[in-house]
């Protein structure tokens, strides 16, 4: 319980920050308001963030949430092909909504040349953990292939997320990230399938 509890004050903090840093912009985002926009404490913040640095590493955080928040809402029955395209089309629905493609780029530069934490390749965090429940799962069902191991099916996917993301911030955000990777990942993620499923 206490557990959830840490996670649901960090995600408030880090949700208030993000939602801050897309309407007014990073510089202009002071810790005062995060805190006060996440309804958490000074304590609190300065107890999971060292400043407002340190939330930009954070940007995982809030896919992470999102899974979770877009695992309560799944299609009973739904398989596990189309579970993980419903995942990433509301994922990146959000991101292009919510996060200004500026910082998504920052917080990937970031990840390249960080010698401390990769947060976007923790393999821990809750988003790798709801994937390979979701590979697993669709393995035993004969949704998805049982010859490929289920770690290199999420490696694929994340892999795939991660290269669309990074396309768009090249590309300034010029396109929906969204309705462009409904359209890639099928043809990405079709050799998951088993053979001679549409």
């Amino acid at each position: 319980m206490a557990k959830r509890k840490n996670r649901n004050t960090r995600g408030k903090i880090v949700a208030a920050a993000w939602e801050l840093f897309y309407r007014q912009g990073y510089e202009n985002t002071t810790v005062e308001e995060i805190i006060d926009a996440s309804g958490t404490s000074r304590g609190s913040f300065y107890h999971y963030f060292d400043g407002k640095d340190a939330l930009l590493s954070s940007l995982s955080y809030l896919f992470d949430d999102k899974y979770e928040q877009l695992m309560e809402t799944l299609e009973p029955g739904q398989d596990a092909f189309a579970t993980l395209l419903y995942l990433n089309r509301e994922l990146f629905g959000m991101i292009e909504h919510t996060v200004s493609v500026e910082l998504l780029a920052q917080m990937y530069a970031a990840q390249l040349t960080t010698r401390g934490e990769k947060h976007l390749l923790d393999r821990n965090r809750l988003y790798y953990r709801i994937l390979r429940q979701i590979v697993r799962e669709g393995q035993e069902k004969g949704e998805l292939r049982r010859d490929i191991p289920s770690s290199e099916i999420v490696k694929t996917y994340a892999l795939c997320e991660r290269g669309l993301i990074y396309d768009w911030c090249i590309c300034g955000g010029e396109y929906s990230l969204r309705e462009y990777a409904a359209r890639m990942m099928p043809l990405f993620l079709a050799h998951i399938r088993p053979d001679g499923a549409a």
